[in-house]
């Protein structure tokens, strides 16, 4: 099994929540996250026009564990969605995961990774 934990900008999110449900990602966890980058050198950030206070950059962090087959597949569609060609679009990353089990029913592995409406995973 593999973990994806991608970084993206808040504007782009609703875009990759959908692309990737057409993918049958249909559950992943995601938080609000604030960082600093590479903009931070030049003292602001532009995106469509508008100047940002680069103090901290606000950032959607998602968080995915699936079978190892779907890595690629959810990596691409993440980096599509989210691209804009702009400093600041942010970074994707994946990890291998040793265990994982679904407390509500004990199961294990891969097995656990998978439910309704989960079209990768079966």
């Amino acid at each position: 099994m593999k973990k994806i934990e991608a970084i993206i900008r808040t504007s782009k999110f609703d875009e990759v929540k959908t692309e990737l449900k057409k993918i049958g990602i249909d559950f992943f966890s995601y938080w609000d996250a604030s960082g600093v980058g590479n903009e931070i050198a030049r003292g602001h950030h532009t995106y469509r026009g508008t100047v940002y206070d680069t103090q901290y950059i606000p950032r959607i962090f998602i968080s995915i564990v699936l079978r190892d087959i779907n890595l690629q597949k959810t990596i691409d569609c993440i980096q599509k969605a989210a691209f804009t060609g702009e400093i600041g679009d942010g970074m994707i990353f994946s990890y291998n995961v040793e265990e994982s089990v679904r407390i509500s029913n004990g199961a294990r592995g891969e097995s656990s990774t998978s439910g309704p409406g989960d079209l990768l995973n079966k």
